[in-house]
């Protein structure tokens, strides 16, 4: 006869802003073969289980867009895009080979960094999502075929007040693409700035763009990137940002979150895309607005798979 587990009860700490211990306990427990199951049929989860084909799919569902609103003959094509990915030079890549012009295209970057001011990131710092940005995509993108200039948009201090009012007046995006942070943020929009919109959820989905204080959960996940030496230097992350807000997630005409990319290959996700995707429509977890929005969320098999702790095991027991 098995012996129980031992089990060891207490309150989740009090640094964290969501602190439903029954609702995270049950989500843990969502297996693989349940997590692309939802009730709101706007809002669709699927799993691509190779990595390498997550990622194709990925810059494939960028391209597509784009050219699909070239051959549809429209004059613009609006795009809100997360931060800097070594991916998106296969985008850069795809649309020189097939001579894709960019004429019609508006991107906006969800954010950049600031310091503690208030004043955002130079466009010519290493560190900042302005520079890879353009390392990675806007100047890979042949000079005949290149994004305008004059539609590149980043959030910055002079800015960020009507940024929001800026993808806007373009009539929203017509794709919001992100991923859901290790706190459950979406861009740089953390759990606190919830608090006073609990129970209030339609207001909560009419902030837009602002100044903001980057959580501590959020400075350690983002030090441990290949953009901070992946070395878990928490000083090299500047303390603010410049950020877009749920008002621009829900005036897109679709919001697409991809689930995957980064350190561990997408595990440390596991546990926050289940508590986005299928606990409480809460402002203490951001990206549960997912959940009442015309979304989709991407998963990689890896961050699809069992998180549950009682699926853990040493992969080899030491022995002498």
């Amino acid at each position: 006869m098995s012996t129980p587990p031992v089990q060891f009860p207490y309150d989740l700490s009090q640094h964290l802003e969501f602190r439903d211990r029954a609702e995270c306990d049950r989500v843990r427990q969502i297996p693989r073969a349940q997590i692309t199951r939802h009730p709101n049929p706007n809002f669709s989860i699927r799993v691509i289980e190779n990595d390498l084909a997550f990622q194709f799919a990925y810059v494939l569902d960028i391209v597509t867009g784009i050219k699909r609103a070239l051959d549809e003959g429209r004059d613009k094509y609006v795009l809100i895009l997360p931060a800097p990915n070594p991916n998106y030079a296969l985008v850069a890549h795809m649309l020189n080979e097939l001579k894709i012009p960019c004429g019609h295209v508006h991107t906006f970057n969800m954010d950049e960094y600031a310091d503690q001011d208030g004043r955002t990131a130079p466009k010519d710092w290493r560190g900042g999502f302005q520079y890879w940005m353009y390392h990675d995509l806007f100047n890979r993108i042949r000079p005949e075929l290149r994004i305008p200039e004059k539609q590149i948009h980043f959030p910055n201090d002079r800015n960020v007040e009507s940024y929001s009012a800026m993808i806007e007046d373009l009539g929203g995006a017509d794709v919001c693409y992100g991923g859901i942070g290790w706190c459950g943020h979406i861009a740089f929009y953390e759990p606190y700035l919830g608090r006073e919109y609990v129970g209030r959820l339609d207001d909560y989905l009419e902030l837009g763009s602002r100044i903001v204080e980057i959580s501590t959960i959020t400075i350690c996940q983002n030090t441990l990137y290949a953009d901070a030496g992946s070395a878990g230097d928490w000083s090299w992350c500047p303390p603010k940002a410049a950020t877009i807000g749920p008002r621009d997630l829900k005036n897109s005409k679709k919001v697409s979150f991809w689930n995957g990319f980064g350190a561990g290959e997408g595990q440390w996700q596991r546990f926050i895309s289940r508590l986005a995707a299928h606990g409480p429509v809460t402002p203490l977890v951001p990206a549960s607005i997912l959940q009442v929005l015309r979304s989709e969320l991407i998963l990689a098999g890896q961050t699809a798979a069992d998180c549950s702790p009682d699926t853990y095991e040493r992969a080899v027991p030491i022995q002498f």
